[in-house]
């Protein structure tokens, strides 16, 4: 599996940690960037992760920000982009059994780098439930 991950400036420390971790869990990482803690415009890179998801150059994608409010909401502009904000691992695990989010949002500034850790691999680990849950989601798009 082929997971995308990007940040702003806030996030890039964990950027980096949180690819290692994939890496090291068997999945295949790709870094969108950026690569220094210079100050950058979060909805760029929200952007290009939104894109690479739907263009299916990666099946899932991973973005950090300060509060991961802001790429969210950028990444949740795509059609058929689901970006999930989550502080914890419970959440992680309801945004994919539930939401079916193909972006996971994580926010830098509010939890810690294990804790990010745990966020990240039950996102990954999560399948999504379908049913009833198939049906909402379907809901979801603005078309």
């Amino acid at each position: 599996m082929k997971i995308a991950i990007t940040s702003d400036h806030a996030g890039v420390q964990y950027k980096k940690e949180l690819a290692d971790y994939m890496t090291h869990l068997g999945y295949q990482v790709l870094d969108l960037g950026p690569y220094t803690e210079d100050s950058v415009d979060y909805p760029d890179f929200a952007h290009s992760l939104a894109e690479t998801v739907l263009s299916k150059k990666a099946d899932y994608g991973i973005i950090l920000c300060g509060t991961g409010n802001g790429v969210a909401m950028a990444a949740n502009k795509h059609q058929g982009i689901r970006a999930g904000l989550s502080w914890n691992k419970e959440v992680a695990a309801l945004i994919r059994q539930h939401n079916d989010a193909n972006i996971l949002a994580l926010p830098a500034r509010f939890v810690n780098v294990e804790e990010a850790k745990e966020i990240v691999k039950t996102y990954l680990e999560t399948p999504f439930e379908g049913g009833r849950h198939q049906r909402r989601v379907d809901k979801i798009a603005c078309v």
